[in-house]
């Protein structure tokens, strides 16, 4: 049979369940439906054989085991897998919520939107009509106020042509769809930034919702609420294990039959599921308050901020305000979202409520107190308290890996196997939980991390961990609520749906960041110091010396060891021993020679007269 036909045979097998409860009065979901068509074939008491097909009979056979027990009166079992299948259709992570809400958001602003958008205006009429549009447009998408009430559409129009006046809405038909549409998101949220700003300057906004007053309100109450259910989920969960104790006990005498002691597997069941789930939407609502306390205080800064940019002016520039009146509108978004939020935990946590019904009838407070009468009730941290000297030795067992709070820097952080309970407990006291304590030590056993109860469970766990482990998925299977309880998902994936397999709170495994004690010893100097004082870091004194070291090389040393200076230090000394100079000065000296002189004759007179030249120099002898 290919996967598409097997799907198909599935398929009618669910809507043939679906139609088989709803003819007996019963309205079931699919979900549900589809869940428990898995863990029936799962349960090895029916003898399916799940590597064969199915054969008409075996069909009709499963539809009747599935019918048999969604019709079941007062099943603390079937209440445990309806809150479970629940849980996992209605509750919803933080970025999961804000994504839901924005789609939905856009789905509604869509129609408008396509109507601004697509919208060829020509006459003065069809002008004001998309104006007005864009008005519905900003009031939707900012959820502050209704589009019918007249106070809420005079001041958003108001601040509307304050950023985009009618007279400019030629040029906004005029550019493509997609700018369009990226500027109605962009006046929408200076649109809403500029009544925010009115209204805590006191000047309108009487329709918009105090979200901080609102906030601090809702918050504690909500968180009032969940604890006080989760009380009373823990106090009644510490009863049902008391009573399970007692009457396991080998040293009481046999009172109450197989039947009940099943029973009251089923509602410790119940009310360990229903605490789990409160303390999921706890550490949401607690998130929650963390992040509007950040948004609150962005709030108030940006309002100080804005009013210190427009105080006292007329005009100011749409560059400096605009961006305020953003970021104004964004953290008030981020408000809406965390109000809206925490509804839906609220409304979440109510709607579990009926899922304690059976418990509460089969055993009423009045039947629990005649069961306990004499028992010790003993609370989860008085159990921890007690088990908290018993601690696991890691040398008594090295052939396992032990893990200790305080020697594993990120505890709390590693990802518990069975959700903290003890597996040795469950296995060997028929399915009794107990939680596991840390403390004693955590088994790291094939990159997984196990707790138990008491040093004895553990040690026991830890010699035969994979028959152990083997046992939990067994009782699983008949039992199918501790799937989800005990997060089993990775051992049964093909029963659990996708959703279910990390729920908020949970994370990627982490792996343990060990610490241990260590110590040095070392002397007061190990290494002796050492200052070179021949270093230089000017270049140009490195340059000196390299020419100095040059010049050595012509240079010849001599040197001489005596018997007395072997081994001595080396002393050098030089002198400039004084010396006598003199020098001679210059000598003067001269000479003097006679004057040359000639005297020429026949100058004068006639033209070719001959011209005589006579000496006339004295000699030097003269």
């Amino acid at each position: 049979m290919s996967q598409a036909q097997a799907e198909n045979v599935i398929k009618n097998i669910i809507r043939e369940i679906e139609q088989e409860c709803a003819v007996k009065g019963r309205a079931v979901s699919e979900t549900l439906v589809a869940f428990m068509v898995k863990v029936v074939v799962l349960d090895p008491r029916n003898e399916f054989n799940v590597d064969r097909k199915l054969t008409k009979k075996d069909v009709q056979k499963l539809v009747e085991l599935c019918v048999d027990k969604l019709l079941e009166e007062w099943s603390p079992a079937l209440d445990t897998i309806k809150m479970q299948v629940y849980f996992d259709m209605n509750y919803t992570s933080r970025r999961e919520f804000v994504e839901e809400y924005y789609r939905l958001l856009q789905d509604r602003l869509s129609p408008v939107s396509r109507e601004i958008t697509d919208s060829r205006v020509k006459t003065r009429d069809e002008v004001e009509g998309v104006y007005r549009n864009i008005i519905s447009y900003v009031l939707l998408r900012s959820g502050m106020g209704s589009t019918t009430d007249v106070t809420t559409v005079r001041e958003t129009t108001a601040a509307l042509q304050s950023v985009f006046p009618q007279l400019e809405l030629g040029a906004f038909m005029s550019l493509t769809k997609t700018d369009k549409e990226q500027q109605l998101s962009e006046m929408s949220t200076i649109v809403t930034g500029i009544r925010l700003f009115n209204k805590f300057s006191k000047r309108g906004g009487e329709s918009i919702d105090d979200l901080p007053v609102i906030l601090s309100e809702a918050l504690p109450a909500v968180t009032k609420g969940l604890e006080k259910d989760l009380n009373v989920s823990q106090r009644l969960a510490w009863r049902y294990t008391a009573l399970l104790e007692r009457l396991m006990d080998p040293e009481n005498p046999p009172g109450e039959p197989d039947s009940s002691l099943l029973l009251l597997n089923q509602v410790l069941y119940n009310v360990r599921q229903h605490e789990v789930l409160l303390k999921v939407l706890l550490a949401d609502v607690g998130s929650c308050a963390r992040h509007v306390e950040s948004l609150q205080t962005e709030l108030e800064s940006q309002m100080k901020l804005l009013r210190e940019t427009v105080h006292s002016k007329t005009a100011v520039p749409t560059a400096q305000v605009f961006p305020h009146f953003t970021a104004l509108a964004k953290s008030w978004s981020g408000l809406q979202d965390e109000l809206g939020l925490l509804k839906v935990l609220d409304n979440v946590a109510v709607n579990l409520q009926p899922f304690l019904a059976a418990q509460s009838k089969l055993f009423p407070e009045a039947k629990l107190d005649e069961l306990l009468e004499g028992s010790e009730v003993k609370t989860d941290e008085q159990r921890m308290v007690e088990s908290s000297d018993e601690r696991i030795d890691p040398f008594e067992m090295k052939t396992h890996e032990w893990l200790r709070p305080e020697t594993t820097a990120n505890s709390d952080e590693l990802l518990l196997q069975y959700n903290g309970v003890c597996a040795y407990t469950l296995v060997t006291k028929d399915g009794l939980l107990l939680p596991g304590n840390p403390a004693v030590g955590v088994l790291k056993h094939k990159e997984r991390f196990y707790v138990f109860s008491s040093k004895e469970a553990a040690l026991k766990f830890a010699s035969s961990a994979d028959d152990f482990i083997a046992q939990v998925a067994e009782r699983a299977k008949r039992f199918p609520e501790l799937i989800q309880l005990l997060h089993l998902h990775h051992q049964f994936a093909y029963v659990t749906p996708p959703y279910s397999e990390m729920q908020s709170g949970e994370s990627l495994p982490v792996k343990p960041k060990v610490k241990c004690d260590s110590c040095t010893q070392t002397d007061v100097h190990p290494v002796e110091t050492n200052m070179v004082k021949s270093y230089e870091w000017n270049e140009w004194e490195l340059r000196r010396k390299a020419i100095k070291l040059a010049n050595l090389r012509t240079k010849v040393t001599h040197s001489t060891q005596s018997n007395l200076s072997h081994m001595r230090r080396e002393n050098a000394t030089q002198t400039f021993l004084p010396k006598d100079a003199a020098c001679q000065s210059k000598r003067d000296g001269g000479t003097n020679v006679p004057t040359p002189q000639v005297y020429m004759a026949g100058l004068r007179g006639e033209r070719a007269g001959p011209v005589t030249k006579i000496n006339l120099t004295t000699s030097i002898d003269g």
